[in-house]
């Protein structure tokens, strides 16, 4: 397959994104947003807005408390009762809070009348470090009483007793993680109608619609089954896009408030950079790291705070999803750390991609580099006296790294950026004075996310485990038509599922149509679908595959009644270039169009041996999770497993302070590639992500989207 799927349309400027459906009885939404971090709304003046000709209605936050319950939180008690709604009551807790909607005719009337709208504020004090926002000199939350959303002990192994008899131990006072904000093309945006009937239509590019229906119905007051939620082509997700659903909820009070009139937000760049939902801030000090001589770490022990901005939501969940990568590559079997999360006057985190794994594995990082500096060790050499030397390998927590060789990994690293070559090099360099290093990073992310881990957090956590639906029917003319629960971003899902489908049933991808996008109206779908945590191949293919081979059998039965042959006999592939089973004596063959006709169009006097089946078959993947020891905090937290060793060298302007990548090399542990096309693309897509595209020039990649060398 040259080309994928999706490439068709969007390259083509055929795609179908939110902005892109239009209708004359559209309304169009601006929001007027908190100037203060934090402060009481003293008085707000519409008045101006409202008479502005264009503008259909105005809302502000008290109207938004007498009409939505507050959002449900997964923290546990007292920050579970924290009073989070779509717009700021009487006081604002972030900048860029949203404080008063507009809907109007157009969005340049609504920008004018945002413009009129006269706010209030009396300053307060505001906490801006998590650190500082645990001593509770400014509460956020005052029906808590406190800024701490979490704090609790993750231990494993004889901590203690290891530090006594380690031969070193080096303390690090204080290491910081600054917060972040993914930025995907396509910003925020939904197209939602309060239908007169009750029902509500939302059209979005939200990625993880089970989760977020959660969040959304309830303030409502709304069941779920009376939300239809659909999305189509999506610009981009990295995670940010779960956390959509205060807006669409804010939409969804306009369009009743209009008349049932379908109400359209589309966030700009400087919104979504300024109150989206930032990755998280994660501060660690006080930590300690015992080693043997050699430079093997024993074990560590750690105070580790999260900043979640000023309203929990998604979190507190990021203070146990950073334990799927505890030791992160390394072989560590003792560790200690306190999770804390507070809030602050910032913008509230939420998802965002590798959600509090990266955080983790940086620290580790620099620990590592610590470490071997202080014990004059070269980086490489501490990285392999302390990588996990065998798998399958389970963590100290009960995780399962099921595969891999990072020593391997490093040495190929290091081959195709020329370490050797380097190191005297760079010496040659610091002799002229210029500032130049050569740096590693082993990276360990995980995929496909087992919910159960929020009862570490929360015992009342109505989610565990994980699931996701398919179905694939055979159409009239035989092709197979498969639809899923996944809600892609452009990670190129059709492509893959089609090529999937194509070779188990001997077919050309061009016999698959994968259903674009996602619909709770058409689509198979579970709580926990949509994209994210890294599962599509495990889950969607997982379920995909299941719903393939019960067509599989129901064409088998049907192939086996019409040509008199028995089953077993029976296999897939193309006759005179369209879909069919064949019979392995090369004899008999039925077309796959043939066969649904038998079942579905001409039914009358059907034979009782075949009138059960329907060539239209679901099947439900569910990974084989347990709930873990909430105690203990033990259990297989997560089900894959994939690494990435990073070299670069890197030269500092002395005079600038810019930054000149030198070289660099990257190698992955992904194993066996499911699609050349799309492996390709994303790593083309993750090297423009960190070093900026000018540098994918210095890479030369195989056929399979392999790095081979740095030229």
């Amino acid at each position: 397959m040259k080309n994928r799927k999706e490439d068709h349309r969007l390259v083509r400027g055929q795609g179908l994104f939110v902005d892109d459906e239009q209708s004359p009885r559209q309304l169009h939404v601006r929001l007027v947003r908190s100037p203060y971090a934090h402060a009481e709304i003293q008085s707000i003046d519409v008045t101006a807005a409202r008479a502005l000709d264009g503008v259909v209605c105005v809302m502000t936050g008290e109207e938004v408390a007498t009409l939505t319950k507050p959002f449900p939180q997964m923290a546990p008690a007292p920050a579970n009762g924290i009073r989070d709604y779509c717009m700021a009551i009487d006081r604002v807790r972030f900048q860029g809070e949203p404080v008063v909607a507009i809907a109007a005719e157009t969005p340049e009337i609504a920008a004018d009348a945002a413009e009129l709208v006269r706010v209030t504020y009396a300053p307060l004090d505001a906490v801006m470090d998590a650190v500082v926002a645990l001593e509770n000199s400014v509460v956020l939350h005052e029906n808590i009483g406190t800024n701490q959303v979490f704090s609790d002990v993750f231990e494993w192994g004889e901590v203690d007793a290891v530090f006594e008899s380690a031969d070193h131990v080096i303390a690090i006072d204080r290491l910081h993680f600054h917060r972040f904000s993914s930025t995907p093309l396509e910003p925020f945006a939904t197209l939602v109608t309060w239908e007169a009937d009750g029902r509500l239509d939302i059209f979005c590019n939200i990625s993880q619609p089970g989760v977020a229906m959660k969040f959304l119905a309830p303030p409502l007051g709304l069941s779920p089954d009376l939300v239809r939620l659909r999305t189509h082509d999506i610009g981009g997700g990295f995670g940010i896009k779960q956390n959509l659903y205060p807006y669409i909820l804010i939409c969804a009070l306009l369009s009743r408030q209009a008349g049932h009139r379908p109400v359209k937000w589309i966030e700009t760049r400087s919104e979504h950079l300024q109150a989206s939902a930032h990755g998280n801030e994660r501060t660690f000090f006080d930590t300690e790291v015992a080693l043997d001589k050699d430079g093997v770490i024993q074990a560590i022990r750690s105070t580790h705070v999260d900043d979640c901005g000023a309203y929990p939501r998604y979190e507190p969940l990021g203070c146990v999803i950073w334990s799927q990568v505890v030791p992160g590559p390394y072989r560590l079997q003792n560790i200690r750390i306190k999770m804390s999360q507070s809030v602050t006057n910032k913008c509230p985190v939420g998802p965002n991609r590798g959600f509090s794994r990266m955080q983790h594995i940086w620290f580790l990082e620099r620990v590592i580099d610590i470490c071997g500096r202080k014990l004059e060790i070269d980086p490489d050499v501490i990285r392999l006296r302390n990588y996990v030397p065998s798998f399958p390998w389970t963590t100290p927590n009960g995780c399962v790294y099921d595969s891999g060789d990072y020593p391997a990994m490093l040495s190929l690293a290091k081959e195709l950026v020329g370490w050797e070559a380097w190191q005297q090099k760079i010496k040659t360099m610091r002799a002229e004075g210029r500032l130049v290093g050569i740096g590693i990073g082993t990276t360990l992310d995980s995929g496909t996310n087992n919910f159960g881990q929020s009862r570490i957090i929360n015992p009342g956590s109505p989610l565990t485990g994980n699931s996701e639906i398919a179905n694939v029917r055979v159409g009239v003319d035989g092709r197979l038509i498969v639809s899923v629960g996944s809600v892609p971003q452009g990670q190129g899902h059709e492509t893959v599922a089609s090529q999937v489908v194509a070779e188990e049933m001997g077919v050309t991808p061009d016999w698959v149509s994968v259903q674009v996008g996602f619909d709770t109206e058409r689509n198979t779908f579970t709580s926990h679908s949509g994209t994210y945590a890294s599962q599509f191949a495990v889950t969607s293919l997982g379920a995909i595959h299941g719903a393939l081979e019960l067509v599989k059998q129901e064409l088998r039965r049907i192939a086996a009644f019409h040509l008199e042959v028995e089953a077993e006999c029976l296999g897939f592939g193309l006759y005179d270039g369209v879909p069919a089973v064949l019979d392995t004596t090369g004899v008999k063959h039925a077309t796959f169009a043939e066969l649904a006709a038998m079942v579905n169009t001409r039914t009358a006097g059907i034979s009782p041996e075949i009138a059960d089946l329907s060539l239209n078959c679901r099947y439900v993947y569910r990974p084989p999770f347990q709930v873990p020891d909430t105690q203990r905090k033990y259990g297989n937290l997560t089900l894959t497993y994939a690494a990435q060793c990073h070299i670069a060298v890197l030269e500092v302007d002395r005079q600038t302070h810019n930054i000149h990548i030198l070289d660099y090399a990257a190698v992955d542990d992904c194993g066996k590639v499911i699609s050349h096309i799309i492996v390709k693309g994303q790593v083309l897509g993750a090297a423009a992500h960190g070093i900026g595209a000018a540098l994918l020039e210095r890479f030369k990649y195989d056929e399979y989207g392999n790095l081979l060398r740095n030229l």
